[in-house]
Order: C-alpha cells, then structure tokens, then sequence
C-alpha cells in the first residue's frame, strides 16, 4: 500500500557509488552528489574497483586519492577492492551488501552527474512505496521525451541503470543465473513484451549475456524484474546526466548520444495510483524505436565504410 504524501521516516537510504579508473568522471559525480540538500545527512558507501592491469593502476589510484579526500557528508565507508571484480559483479556484491544491511540503498556509477533534487526525490519515493511489492525500482532519469501528465512521475515496466534505487524486498528477487530466460526463450508474445514492444533488443542482450559475451547486472536485473510483473517509477525530467559517453565506460563505447539537459525541476506530484501508464510509455517506446534504427544504421554505415577504406 502507498503510504500518504506527509508519511517521512528519519532514516535516508545509504548511497552505493562505484568508481574504477576515471579520477575526472568521478570528481565530477561526487561534485555534484555534494550539492544535494540531503547530502550531509547521508551515508556515501564508495567502492573501489581493483585494476586489471598495470596499464590502469595509475588513473585507479588517482580516482582512489580522490576519494580518500571526500567530504560534505554524514560519513563516507570506502572499499578499496584488490582484485578486479569487473563492474557487473561489484554492483551486485554491494547492492547485496548494502540492501541486507539497511533494507534500501541508492545506486550511484562514476559517471553520472546529478540534480540537486536527486536524492530527495530518490528518498521520498522509496519512503512512499516501500510497502508497494510492484514498485521494484525507482529511477532518477528519464529519457529525452516530453510526457504530459499531472504528476511529476511514472510508472513504466522497465529498468534503469543511471542512477537508481531499490529495496531489499525488491532486490531478493534478484536472479542473476536468468533462470527466466527459458520463459521468454520460449515464448514469443513474452519476448515481444520483453523488447518493449519490440521498441529496443533487450531479449538480444539477454541472449548475448547467456553467451558470454557481455556482462551486464542490468539485463539480469531487468528480467528479474519483468518476470515478477514488477514496475520503476521514473521523473517526467531527467535528474540524471550520463558524462560517461566519450569512451571511458565499461559499455559505453565511443559514441556521441544526445541527453537531455538537467533542469531546475523537482518531482512534487507523485502517482497516487500504482500502475503502468500506458500513455506515457508510449512515447518512450517511440524514442527507443528510433535510437535502436539509429544506431543500428550509424553501424552498418561504418561498417561499410571501412571495408571501402582497407578493403
């Protein structure tokens, strides 16, 4: 059940930051983590990815000096990992470790900037609907589409995973062994869902990650989360600006992607009603339609083009 808009519990979610080797994207996150009323009221739980090679041990330790010096709130427990755990297993292992400890938690990558409204939106929506089984997720960005609606949030059935939060409820479901591939693989109509209509190859990512040749918490996320009927409620305005797109991340790739601009906007207007809006994921499966197509052509092209040049 939603609890009412006044309901407010004097515990903040702790905040899972994961670093690894980009000291300018991680001053960035952490600059404007700090900028955040709730800030100096929060936990900052920061994880430190070891280095895979001697190749990165330099900019690992640069980052790690960085975040040895962060101040500006109410604590700050560090992990420094020897061992490269890879990014996919480090979200896990403290997203697990966070959410059995305080039931909750706010999931942070090092090379997202965000609003000053971030997290108190983040904890008020995981205030309102802890006790709500299919809230799964709460999301701090929105892709580039304007949505009309009354409230300053929706919910959608799918997952994000630039800047996040969930509940240990939620995050007991995850399965990242994807035992509900054999479901999807073996039901077209459930794949068809699962692609959002076919708007975006998420069962293709799926399929590449049972293979081996990606390894993405996300996509493993999202199937737990689809399989359980489960929803995330996302802002109607980004809070959330991914600066990781210049080839640094992990899946990132050298790309140029427009994202919107982080406005002045603050999430007041909640849904009173906890259902998927089909509207409003209209427009969304719209804008994923067209990215894919993009991209997909922006390859080919490429492709193509290379092949003329070495032939």
């Amino acid at each position: 059940m939603t609890k009412p808009e006044n309901y407010h519990t004097p515990t903040l979610a702790p905040i899972a930051l994961f670093v690894y080797n980009r000291p300018v994207h991680t001053a960035r996150t952490i600059e404007a983590l700090m900028k955040n009323e709730l800030a100096a009221e929060s936990e900052l739980f920061i994880f430190s990815d070891g280095s895979k090679s001697e190749h990165d041990l330099t900019d690992v330790d640069h980052v790690r000096s960085i975040i040895r010096n962060v101040k500006g709130f109410k604590k700050v427990v560090i992990t420094e990992r020897r061992e490269n755990m890879g990014l996919a297993n480090s979200i896990i292992d403290g997203v697990t470790q966070l959410c059995s400890k305080y039931k909750r938690v706010i999931v942070l990558e090092d090379d997202l900037v965000v609003s000053k409204h971030f997290l108190s939106y983040m904890n008020t929506a995981l205030d309102r609907y802890e006790d709500d089984a299919q809230v799964m997720q709460i999301s701090g960005y929105m892709f580039p589409v304007e949505i009309k609606t009354k409230f300053d949030a929706v919910f959608l059935p799918f997952i994000t995973s630039w800047g996040w939060a969930t509940w240990q409820r939620a995050w007991a479901h995850f399965d990242p062994d994807m035992s509900g591939y054999e479901k999807l693989s073996n039901n077209p109509a459930l794949r068809r869902k699962f692609d959002l209509d076919e708007a975006y190859p998420y069962f293709n990512m799926l399929e590449a990650q049972r293979d081996g040749k990606i390894d993405s918490w996300a996509i493993r996320w999202y199937l737990s989360v689809f399989i359980k009927k489960g929803l995330t409620l996302f802002p109607v305005r980004t809070l959330v600006d991914n600066i990781g797109f210049d080839g640094s991340g992990t899946h990132c790739g050298n790309r140029t992607v427009h994202v919107q601009e982080i406005f002045d906007f603050k999430v007041v207007k909640f849904p009173k009603q906890v259902k998927e809006m089909n509207n409003e994921k209209k427009h969304i499966f719209k804008y994923l339609y067209f990215i894919d197509r993009k991209m997909n052509f922006l390859n080919s092209f490429l492709f193509e083009l290379k092949n003329c040049i070495w032939g």
